[in-house]
């Protein structure tokens, strides 16, 4: 599938409080999203939305661009990453990079980058002389991400410096591995959006039309350890059926975590 595929229609414009900046930035989103450029003057999302025609509505402000969409705003944030980080500096055990087996100058390609969490963790883990690829099918979601990591600054060094390292691609996972010579990341991992929500918000909500559900498929885990140099990780709800389904013969997860993730080692064949 291609990433066109997963494409929205959408309509771009900028804050209230305009400038040649955001004309700009507007400008260029835009053309990257091949997405109608609307002036603002002073009209509402709503009412851009529905004289353009479309479902969603990115206004690029000057602290952030967020896309309306789904009766929410998705914009990129760090979210849990920083305390994350900081409970790994005081040595608390993080599941996802234990799980992954990740450390210092390591390669991690992240099928599923979504807000990119996760691969802000990675990245501070893996450090400078490490790599982290996230891979984002939606094209709204990709470019909002990408330019959050790139030009965020209300965090400490450390974060900022782990999120400038991510490396953003537009593709969807199963084309992406297709692509890839074999062992070309020490880890795959796939956290995909479930099926259910776990934790409600405006963000969520608005992420959900952008994105795709469900565990990856036999064919895609195949791939993705023939890519793999040491394991496949794939993120589900504790006791999920898509371990076995997979053929995750080892799970790991904290006792009561709402989480769970399964574990292929190179070598082993799921089906």
């Amino acid at each position: 599938m291609e990433p066109n595929d997963y494409a929205m229609a959408v309509a771009v414009t900028t804050a209230h409080k305009e400038d040649y900046h955001l004309q700009e930035l507007a400008r260029q989103i835009s053309r990257e999203l091949d997405a109608f450029l609307v002036p603002r003057r002073k009209k509402s999302v709503d009412l851009i939305a529905r004289e353009s025609g479309v479902p969603a509505v990115v206004v690029v402000g000057r602290q952030r661009v967020t896309c309306h969409v789904g009766g929410g705003e998705f914009f990129f944030h760090p979210g849990l990453a920083a305390l994350r980080i900081k409970e790994i500096k005081s040595g608390k055990t993080d599941q996802m990079i234990k799980s992954l087996d990740l450390g210092p100058g390591d390669t991690l390609l992240d099928c599923t980058l979504g807000l990119g969490t996760d691969a802000i963790v990675a990245s501070y883990v893996v450090g400078s002389r490490g790599r982290v690829v996230g891979l984002e099918a939606s094209p709204v979601v990709a470019c909002l991400v990408k330019y959050g990591l790139a030009s965020y600054k209300e965090a400490a060094s450390e974060l900022i410096e782990a999120m400038r390292r991510v490396e953003v691609v537009l593709s969807d996972h199963l084309t992406y591995l297709h692509n890839m010579t074999p062992g070309s990341f020490d880890v795959v991992y796939f956290d995909p959006m479930f099926r259910r929500a776990i934790h409600k918000s405006s963000a969520m909500r608005a992420l959900r039309p952008l994105a795709r559900g469900g565990s990856p498929g036999l064919e895609t885990v195949n791939l993705a350890l023939r890519v793999a140099r040491r394991r496949v990780v794939i993120k589900e709800r504790s006791g999920s059926e898509e371990f076995k389904r997979l053929g995750c013969l080892e799970v790991s997860g904290g006792k009561h975590a709402p989480v769970a993730y399964g574990i292929l080692e190179k070598g082993m064949v799921s089906g």
